[in-house]
């Protein structure tokens, strides 16, 4: 065990996410994300692994593996040697094996110009691990003789890690009125035809964020609402086209990062989703009327008083008395079962923006742009994210299936409102 971790307890509970996250856990599913910085130099390697060396011990939370106890999974610190960087593959965000890779849930991958970062969600959300990463490159630049500074996001890997980047801000925060379930509806799948084990389609499409920007304001939303509306367009019309006897609302899963809400300084998991929807059962929409609706739906729940109720509604179940009895596969069961139902079945798709990288401003010619990645869904279908780096906006499109109907759509509106498009694709077609 290294001195800064032994700073630290030698297991530690799982936050609520996570024990969702490690519950659905299965051989052909994990809930893996990829973070990407393409670099303006061709990347060397043993510089990058020095750099993850050096990094990994300032940030526990991720230095860890996970094991299954009697009742609950817990992490522990991982001293088994690694992460090592990998050249990179052709399908990336394969699902982790808690006792394989010497149980690490992070992986570092360098390709050309691109170094990748892929965090096993049980671990932390985006905004926790884009941390990571900022400051993992701020070492591989001064690992390559760059004079990069502390701050702006960039952690001093020299210092202690600090003991608020391990809370559990879940459990800090569930002190208000609970409320109780929300009970969404059943949503369109939106499925496809099944790749074989494990193809990952990946589509990016690349924007100017200021031409995007113009577009979304005159619309009256942010970015991620007009995003979110466009993607909604996009899988109504999927839905319509399979001429299917019955039409279902198409809602998305969109994280919020709740630091914006509640003062935190984790690294660790602290986001809730809401769930913009439209339904083709009460006539038809344009596309505007899209994006007011989502407009106002999430400016309504994105509320502090809707998420501390949601909070604590989740967290009073964690802390169950009947729960905590119930053996550990058994309760995973249950919660596999509870996330079909719950966590899956609401849902047309998930997109998330986590928004601008930033770094300090001695980084920032180094890097090119930021990409992301949603690993394979727990159903057949394509998850959407994007990311910002100074003017360009990279939106992801990731699944494991074989249509690509829905992209072509989404970037198709793009190219009609007057925002230029450069996609790239993994894609053999």
């Amino acid at each position: 065990m290294t001195k800064k971790h032994a700073e630290i307890k030698t297991w530690f509970r799982l936050d609520n996410a996570a024990m969702i996250y490690s519950a659905i856990q299965r051989e052909n599913y994990s809930a893996i994300y990829r973070f990407s910085a393409v670099m303006t130099r061709p990347v060397d390697p043993e510089a990058l692994q020095r750099a993850v060396d050096r990094t990994m011990p300032r940030f526990p939370g991720f230095a860890v593996r996970i094991r299954r106890g009697a009742f609950w999974y817990y992490f522990e610190p991982n001293d088994s040697p690694g992460p090592f960087v990998r050249e990179d593959i052709n399908n990336p965000c394969q699902p982790v094996r808690f006792r394989e890779d010497n149980g690490w849930l992070i992986r570092f991958f360098y390709y050309n110009c691109r170094i990748s970062m892929e965090v096993f969600h049980a671990l932390s959300d985006g905004a926790g691990s884009l941390t990571l990463l900022r400051t993992l490159l701020a070492v591989y630049l001064r690992e390559l003789g760059h004079d990069i500074p502390n701050g702006d996001g960039v952690l001093d890997v020299n210092e202690p890690p600090r003991p608020e980047e391990l809370e559990d801000s879940y459990g800090r925060y569930a002190h208000a009125p609970s409320c109780r379930g929300m009970g969404a509806a059943k949503a369109y799948p939106g499925r496809g035809t099944p790749e074989p084990f494990y193809t990952l389609n990946v589509t990016m499409g690349l924007v100017p964020l200021d031409k995007l920007h113009q577009v979304a304001k005159r619309s009256g939303a942010s970015i991620t609402e007009y995003l979110a509306a466009v993607l909604i367009q996009s899988l109504l019309q999927k839905q319509h086209w399979e001429k299917n006897r019955r039409e279902y609302p198409v809602a998305l899963a969109v994280p919020i990062n709740l630091r914006g809400h509640f003062p935190s300084q984790t690294l660790r998991n602290f986001v809730l989703t809401v769930r913009p929807f439209i339904d083709p059962n009460l006539g038809n929409y344009t596309f505007d009327e899209i994006v007011a609706q989502v407009h106002h739906q999430m400016r309504l729940h994105i509320s502090r008083q809707e998420m501390a109720a949601q909070i604590t509604r989740n967290v009073k179940l964690q802390h169950s008395c009947l729960l905590k009895l119930i053996p550990a596969p058994i309760k995973n069961l249950g919660m596999k079962l509870s996330y079909r139902a719950a966590g899956n079945r609401p849902y047309s798709t998930t997109y998330t923006n986590p928004g601008a990288f930033r770094v300090p401003a001695a980084m920032a010619p180094h890097i090119r742009r930021m990409e992301v990645i949603l690993g394979q869904s727990y159903a057949p279908r394509s998850n959407c994210a994007s990311i910002s780096y100074e003017n360009t906006m990279e939106i992801t499109f990731a699944g494991t299936v074989k249509e690509s109907d829905v992209e072509r759509d989404f970037f198709r509106h793009l190219v009609h409102a007057g925002i230029p498009v450069r996609v790239e694709s993994n894609r053999e077609e």
